[in-house]
């Protein structure tokens, strides 16, 4: 093999780097949600809010109780974060909309990732989109399989 011929990654290798990437990405999001007095939770539930979303429904994203939720979005609410309504079609259930302000902190951590933003700055345009495609081409599977 010449020196200028390189491998194609296993699966493995490639689960690692995808790990440390989203490992790294998860720390940068929690330091920039913390400036913000957000728990990295409470900034995952705001970042999930495009629409309302059942408190269940957030248990599942969030990969935990129900119960747990009930607790992040009562913090939430207080700082008048997300407010609670009853869902249109079953008034049993209640769905967690994300207020303006809501949207405007989740806005601003998003904007303030620094880590980063900085290595995505490394790429060309070029190189940032074949990223995407490729991401975006993988994130249906992975979701359904969640």
């Amino acid at each position: 093999m010449s020196a200028t011929t390189r491998e194609t990654p296993g699966k493995l290798q490639l689960l690692e780097l995808l790990a440390a990437i989203g490992t790294a990405q998860w720390r940068d999001f929690a330091a920039a949600a913390a400036r913000y007095g957000l728990t990295s939770t409470q900034a995952k539930v705001l970042a999930q809010l495009d629409g309302p979303l059942p408190m269940r429904g957030l248990a599942t994203l969030l990969v935990c109780d129900a119960s747990n939720v009930t607790g992040i979005v009562d913090r939430l609410e207080a700082r008048e974060l997300v407010r609670r309504e009853p869902d249109p079609a079953d008034r049993r259930v209640k769905n967690v909309v994300a207020t303006d302000a809501g949207r405007e902190i989740i806005r601003r951590v998003r904007e303030e990732m620094q880590a980063t933003h900085g290595a995505l700055d490394t790429l060309t345009p070029a190189e940032r989109a074949t990223l995407h495609t490729l991401l975006d081409r993988l994130r249906p599977t992975l979701e359904r399989h969640a």
